[in-house]
């Protein structure tokens, strides 16, 4: 078997369905040529105008949808010869397959890797409509729904695939698509679906017998328990309802030797919603419905619509405050509904991921990673029952190893890419860092105040910090947001005492610690929100290695005020080479527009040529921290002369966002203390001093004061 993973440029995707070009938009995200076959030219353009729209977006920049070419599988079979992958995505029913197989396998050369993308289809028996020189190399991929968000990929070789051929996709998928891998059996839906689709439909029976609320069942089994937000009816109703019931129905179908599987027979409530079309989030609603900025819930009794209820259980308010590994075991003996359902949920659950276990999946850890990586899980099934259990039971995971299912125990393997920032030493602490042992002569420095806002002790402890230790530097955060920007409320304190000296030393500390860092071998390592100050910190080291999937921008407007710490002066000084340009990051601080991605921001001018976007979901901190090791810091971008009559075009640039409504007079006003530093300003140092200067002269004013309450109570802009 032939075949260089890392020569793998350009793929096939065979169906322009959702999951298609879901998959189609994700490796495009990646840098890989892509082209969509379907059966003519309006499937193939009508399925990807659904993929350009989708929400969120499948493309991190939109006009990345425009470099994938799409045909049709009468014309352009051709160009599955030109592919180094293809990958299967039709609908999922075996005899489609066998069809398209028929029509591409002799266009498929003999170095091309195959994969079948399938939430739960035997692989196995889909070879079968192969040729047989073709089936050494085809695998089933399950991609996770949307492909761009989740990491999960689960890979499935049937009997009849080359080892080998198995071993070099999971490294590629893992180094070059960006995905968390696990390799799963053969089974009917994989670990995923048979056990996550399993669990689902359990804590929905469950909530029916009881008589609970879709609001107090999605508390419970929230971050209650370690899991995300949707808990398990806005789970569903992301999923679709009729996905889950296809795919109930189709386990229902090939699992006829398991018990447990009557779990998954059509739940009633599924039935109504199914039977009026209600099928969830892509038709607007399921089990929750919005109607304007309102969010309705479903009534499991009488099947109506309700204004959502306020959730008010005493376990849920008495022990939320304590560490997982003691709060579910607590709430298991609660007497109110939150024991009682997690008594009828959790306990049979963790026993049926005992049972099935060794069906499906080929070790517990990788059972528990699929819960992890595609459900949000903080702890798999396996984990928690250690938690649960009697100390006198023999564990699953003890001392970095894990046991297995066929006996015996094995080291968890914990590859240098993927580890986490928590699993570093932490040789030093302050109340707003830690600093951390990232081995090979490199630290981090890692914000730990809430969120990662910037305070003022924050500025000095890190000047303070890096100033200490020589050598490189990776700044990092504790928490998912690098920052959310500096301390609002301090501000608004230092306003309504009229501390303006107060403010003005604590912009000077800013620009100054930004003057420190960009002399210094730093690399930010950038994920979920970078803004304001913390976007001010960050892009002031020499370099930025930023997740995919970060926002970034600086939204001081939304406040009534302007980047104050060098935020301004930094997108001046980025975004100098033309007069276009210039006037473009101009109106990105004017109406305080943030990055959808990492990407985006690239491309409205927060994001430096220089800087990197990390693709993959886990391994930002170890791309980071090698960036470091070979950072050769360079001289600060020298003040540049922009030619061209800027002051101008930002004034059109204004004037043509208020008549269209995009921009209030006082927007207008912030604006122009943004032209002041960006267009009126000859030299660096002055561009200081009037960045300082035009965020005093907003604090003292009204609107701005109305702005900062407004968003300190509400969370929400004010537009005055």
């Amino acid at each position: 078997m032939q075949g260089n993973m890392s020569a793998i440029k350009k793929v096939v995707v065979l169906g322009a369905g959702t999951m298609g070009g879901g998959i189609a938009a994700h490796l495009t995200n990646l840098g890989f040529k892509v082209s969509i076959l379907d059966v003519d030219q309006n499937s193939v353009h009508a399925g990807f105008d659904r993929t350009r729209l989708a929400k969120p977006p499948a493309f991190y920049v939109a006009a990345r949808a425009d470099d994938v070419a799409l045909g049709n599988t009468t014309e352009h079979l051709g160009w599955v010869r030109e592919a180094d992958w293809v990958i299967e995505a039709v609908s999922e029913r075996p005899a489609v397959k066998a069809a398209v197989y028929e029509a591409v396998a002799p266009y498929i050369r003999p170095d091309t890797f195959l994969t079948t993308n399938t939430s739960g289809l035997e692989i196995g028996r889909l070879a079968t409509a192969l040729p047989e020189h073709l089936r050494p190399r085809f695998l089933g991929t399950h991609f996770f729904n949307p492909p761009r968000y989740l990491k999960l990929l689960e890979l499935i070789p049937h009997r009849g695939t080359d080892s080998a051929v198995t071993s070099r996709l999971l490294e590629f998928l893992e180094s070059e698509v960006g995905r968390r891998v696990i390799l799963a059996k053969d089974t009917p839906g994989f670990i995923a679906n048979r056990f996550g689709m399993w669990s689902i439909y359990h804590a929905i029976r469950v909530a029916e017998k009881l008589h609970l609320s879709v609001e107090q069942v999605d508390a419970i089994t929230g971050p209650f328990i370690g899991r995300p937000r949707s808990g398990t009816f806005r789970l569903a109703d992301i999923v679709g309802l009729d996905v889950m019931d296809d795919i109930g129905a189709n386990l229902l179908s090939r699992c006829p030797e398991d018990p447990d599987i009557t779990v998954l027979e059509r739940l009633h409530s599924v039935e109504e919603l199914i039977g009026h079309g209600w099928i969830g989030d892509k038709v607007g609603q399921g089990y929750y419905r919005r109607e304007n900025n309102e969010l309705l819930a479903l009534d499991l009794t009488t099947h109506a619509y309700r204004q959502r209820q306020e959730v008010v259980l005493p376990a849920l308010t008495e022990l939320s405050g304590l560490p997982l590994n003691e709060r579910v075991p607590r709430a298991l003996q609660s007497r109110d509904e939150v024991g009682e359902f997690l008594r009828l949920y959790l306990e049979p659950l963790l026993a049926y991921a005992e049972k099935v276990g060794p069906e499906i999946s080929h070790s517990p850890l990788d059972f528990d990673r699929v819960m992890q990586w595609g459900f949000g899980w903080q702890l798999g099934p396996f984990a928690q029952m250690d938690v649960l259990r009697a100390a006198s039971a023999t564990p699953w995971y003890a001392d970095h190893r894990f046991r297995q299912f066929e006996g015996g125990t094995a080291a968890i393997p914990n590859p240098e890419p993927y580890r986490p920032l928590r699993e570093f030493p932490v040789i030093e602490e302050t109340p707003t860092l830690k600093i951390r042992d990232l081995g090979e002569g490199v630290l981090a420095a890692s914000i730990a105040t809430k969120a990662g806002v910037v305070t003022p002790e924050l500025v000095a402890d890190l000047r303070r910090t890096i100033q200490h230790y020589a050598g490189a530097w990776v700044l990092a955060s504790e928490t998912p947001n690098f920052s959310v920007g500096f301390d609002l409320k301090r501000i608004l304190s230092a306003i309504e005492r009229e501390a303006w000296p107060e403010i003005d030393e604590m912009l000077g500390q800013l620009q100054s610690l930004g003057e420190f860092l960009e002399v210094r071998p730093v690399v930010a390592a950038v994920s979920g929100y970078c803004f304001g100050g913390g976007y001010e910190v960050a892009f002031s080291c020499p370099r930025v290695v930023a997740d995919a999937e970060s926002k970034i921008g600086l939204p001081e407007s939304k406040v009534g005020l302007i980047p104050g710490g060098r935020g301004t002066v930094i997108m001046r000084r980025n975004n100098q080479s033309s007069a276009k340009r210039l006037t473009e990051a101009a109106m990105a601080v004017t109406t305080g527009e943030v990055s959808l991605s990492a990407d985006h921001g690239r491309q409205l001018g927060f994001v430096r040529p220089l800087d990197i976007t990390s693709y993959h979901p886990d391994s930002l901190l170890h791309l980071a921290k090698t960036t470091a090791l070979s950072l050769a810091v360079e001289p600060p971008i020298a003040w540049a002369t922009v030619a061209g009559p800027i002051v101008g075009m930002i004034d059109r640039a204004q004037q043509e966002r208020k008549e269209a409504g995009s921009m209030t007079d006082y927007d207008e006003v912030i604006g122009d203390q943004v032209k002041k530093v960006m267009a009126k300003s000859a030299t660096y140092g002055e561009a200081l001093v009037r960045e300082r200067e035009c965020f005093l002269d907003l604090a003292k004013r009204n609107f701005t004061q109305l702005r900062i309450r407004h968003m300190l109570e509400h969370k929400t802009a004010l537009r005055n």
